[in-house]
């Protein structure tokens, strides 16, 4: 048990049977009345936001959370097969808890961030930058250049981001995961 004196940035707490971690929060000592504190948490499982007040002194329990590297292996249906590569034990996560923008950028022996709480997961986030090869798109013309403007392309695992006139079929592109956006063409 944890009260509210032992609040800091960071810490993950169990409240109404949710997990929040506390984004920020403000000790208040009035000049009438007691003291309490105001936080901005979010929720761990939805990533939702929540302002909330305590009572100085208010008791909660403290959720102890674990992020584990795993390398993903292959899938059967909706499972999908990852191994941790310290003690190569194998997980197999469903699609649901994968989530989909975890899943458009799955690809053999990946490496993503898995977040758990007494042993279950809780979230799953990909690399936030991966390099991809482009599976289709529509071809380079010869004027094409960086700054014309930008065209469709189907990665290697499916997802789709936007990506200059110049980048063709077989490219290998960089990808930021978390805003679907092309950042350059690697060299290889």
């Amino acid at each position: 048990m944890i009260d509210t004196s032992d609040f800091r940035n960071g810490l993950s707490i169990i409240l109404d049977g949710e997990i929040y971690t506390i984004i920020e929060f403000q000790h208040v000592k009035p000049g009438k009345g007691g003291a309490f504190v105001r936080t901005k948490l979010k929720n761990v499982r939805t990533g939702a936001t929540l302002d909330k007040t305590f009572r100085a002194g208010e008791k909660m329990d403290q959720a102890v959370l674990e992020r584990k590297p795993l390398a993903y292996l292959y899938n059967i249906d909706d499972d999908y097969y990852f191994m941790d590569n310290e003690d190569y034990d194998q997980t197999a996560l469903t699609r649901q808890q994968l989530g989909e923008n975890t899943l458009k950028y799955l690809k053999e022996n990946i490496e993503v961030s898995v977040l758990m709480h007494d042993g279950k997961v809780l979230t799953v986030e990909a690399p936030y930058f991966v390099e991809l090869s482009v599976a289709e798109t529509d071809p380079g013309v010869r004027g094409d250049t960086a700054s014309g403007g930008s065209k469709p392309a189907m990665l290697e695992t499916g997802a789709t981001v936007q990506v200059p006139f110049f980048v063709n079929i077989g490219d290998i592109v960089r990808v930021d995961t978390r805003s679907d956006t092309y950042l350059e063409r690697v060299n290889k």
